[in-house]
């Protein structure tokens, strides 16, 4: 029994995994091009019908959205690819110069019939179809193995609603802002002590390779707002993705500041020479200054990644708190600057810049301009959806006015 445990072990840590996206990935899709394949053989005339399960395989995705969305594209993709090669051996069969038309055709009709990435599929499909000897039964067979595939691979996910991306978003965005944490520490640590012009230009360069990492963040958040759409487990779906969508556009803007406040010391840097870039008094505040900063960046982080009302509160709170007294030192670092350009007015185009630049992290950050761009965010979405689909827009307000009405009612009632 101990060996049996110590064998099974790997196989029980990698189920433990399921939240982490490889290891899900692989057991849905290997679980799925199994079943697909056990239907296949009892109603596919092949004798080894592969391509269920090979459509299986390549349907299932991470997300219900996506594996709704690609099942549909693939079966156009491998229908008409079928239907292109039936055409083409009922009238030509199989030569050099027929199978380059029909690959021409292929990936030219696959445009058309708007299946995205499977316009290769389409070509696919066909030439299999084209180069078998019985080209009736093989194609019909082909047909029906890629729709007994693509429907376990939609049906796998809606009996088994896949795991919501949220927290593994929400973990990118906080790691996200935890860089830029400490990039700006370092660059108020070293425009205190007056760093020379090369350090401020590696700052500069730092700052420009956080772009790499929104893409990637990016690429995490897509991933879950697919993972939100059309799961049953989820209810506020449309707030989760306006909520963290906006958050991660938010920091998308505080980085490309920050690489603007880095570019403008490093020309300040170059301007005064080797010596420091402020006053003792106005590096010190300048640096307090980029410290409750970086701080207020992490609070927004877990703010926006927050999925408890309670947890979200606490951290608005201290958000809010951090903001007020990254304000309080911004309006000192102002005064102390405004007398640096007064006793040498030759950069005060800088030192203004560096004061703007500051300005305008802490406004994005503000919770009161979070608020309006939250709301107009949902208003945006909700006028989409209206003119996407406006006759369940209609109906939806049809059965909301009888509720209306009664609650009207009920209002009134006491009064009369």
């Amino acid at each position: 029994m101990q060996a049996v445990r110590e064998m099974t072990a790997p196989a029980v840590r990698f189920v433990k995994q399921r939240r982490d996206p490889v290891a899900v990935q692989t057991l849905r899709s290997a679980a799925a091009a199994t079943v697909a394949y056990v239907i296949a053989v009892r109603l596919s005339p092949e004798a080894a019908p592969l391509t269920a399960p090979l459509t299986a395989l390549l349907v299932v995705q991470v997300t219900l959205y996506s594996t709704l969305t690609t099942g549909l594209r693939r079966v156009n993709a491998v229908v008409t690819g079928v239907v292109l090669a039936i055409l083409f051996s009922l009238l030509v069969g199989l030569t050099w110069w027929s199978l380059a038309l029909l690959l021409l055709s292929s990936l030219i009709i696959g445009h058309l019939v708007r299946v995205n990435e499977f316009v290769p599929e389409v070509a696919i499909s066909a030439m299999l179809v084209l180069g078998v000897t019985t080209h009736g039964d093989t194609a019909w067979a082909r047909i029906v193995e890629t729709l007994i595939g693509a429907f376990v691979g939609m049906g796998f996910n809606l009996l088994l609603a896949p795991p919501v991306w949220v927290e593994e978003a929400g973990e990118s965005i906080e790691e996200l802002a935890r860089r830029v944490r400490q990039l700006m520490l370092r660059i108020g640590e070293e425009a205190a002590q007056g760093p020379p012009s090369e350090r401020a230009a590696a700052r500069l360069h730092e700052a420009r390779r956080l772009d790499h990492d929104i893409y990637e963040v990016d690429a995490d958040l897509r991933q879950a707002e697919d993972s939100l759409r059309l799961n049953p487990r989820v209810r506020e779906g449309l707030l989760h993705r306006v909520v963290l969508r906006t958050g991660l556009d938010t920091l998308e803007i505080c980085t490309v500041v920050l690489r603007v406040l880095a570019r403008t010391l490093t020309d300040l840097s170059k301007e005064r020479g080797p010596g420091r870039l402020f006053a003792r008094e106005t590096g010190v505040v300048f640096e307090q200054l980029l410290s409750e900063i970086a701080d207020a960046v992490v609070s927004f982080a877990v703010l926006v990644t927050t999925s408890t009302s309670a947890n979200a509160e606490s951290a608005e709170e201290r958000l809010a708190s951090e903001l007020r007294q990254a304000a309080a030192t911004r309006d000192r670092l102002a005064q102390l600057l405004f007398e640096e350009a007064r006793r040498d007015a030759r950069q005060w185009q800088l030192l203004g810049a560096v004061l703007t630049e500051v300005n305008r992290i802490l406004d994005e950050m503000d919770t009161e301009h979070r608020t309006r761009r939250l709301f107009e965010e949902l208003d945006r979405h909700s006028q989409e959806q209206r003119e996407r689909l406006p006759r369940l827009t209609r109906v939806r307000d049809r059965l909301r006015v009888p509720e209306r009405l009664r609650r009207n009612r009920q209002g009134a009632s006491p009064r009369s």
